[in-house]
């Protein structure tokens, strides 16, 4: 299990129409502050902040083609323009367990990455990919 200490950040978090919406800075716009988008925004943070990843690397919530089927990737790192890292965020109370593992696995066959991590925000892990296997890492790989 990977040690992450979330880094402290002003976040930007508002009340429209009830519910709170928070500004993502990778995607420069507000967006519903769910408990996943939580744990997505102080993860982003942890890659920006103490990885120093860039964000002009990072990309957040796009579609990808995995079949015949039309899935949203929660963050991904990209490396000499190519996907590179891939991180799926639950909320706090989901564990991050083998069904978490199997949807980022379907991802990858989409995206073909090197790196994968699954995280609720109190458990991350982090693999790396080689060939039809992978194995656990104890730190983020450096970019």
């Amino acid at each position: 299990m990977l040690q992450i200490n979330f880094p402290e950040h002003n976040f930007r978090i508002k009340k429209e129409k009830n519910k709170h919406i928070i500004f993502d800075e990778v995607r420069r716009r507000w967006v519903a502050l769910t408990p996943e988008e939580w744990v997505r925004q102080n993860f982003l943070q942890y890659l920006i902040q103490v990885k120093n990843y860039p964000a002009s690397l990072i990309s957040v919530e796009k579609i990808i083609r995995v079949g015949d089927l039309s899935k949203r990737y929660d963050i991904v790192v990209y490396k000499e323009h190519t996907p590179w890292l891939i991180v799926e965020c639950k909320e706090s109370n989901t564990p991050v367990d083998i069904k978490v593992i199997e949807q980022v696995i379907r991802y990858n066959m989409a995206l073909a990455i090197s790196y994968f991590v699954i995280t609720n925000g109190n458990e991350s892990f982090c693999y790396e990919i080689s060939r039809n296997s992978f194995r656990e890492l104890a730190a983020l790989p450096e970019l």
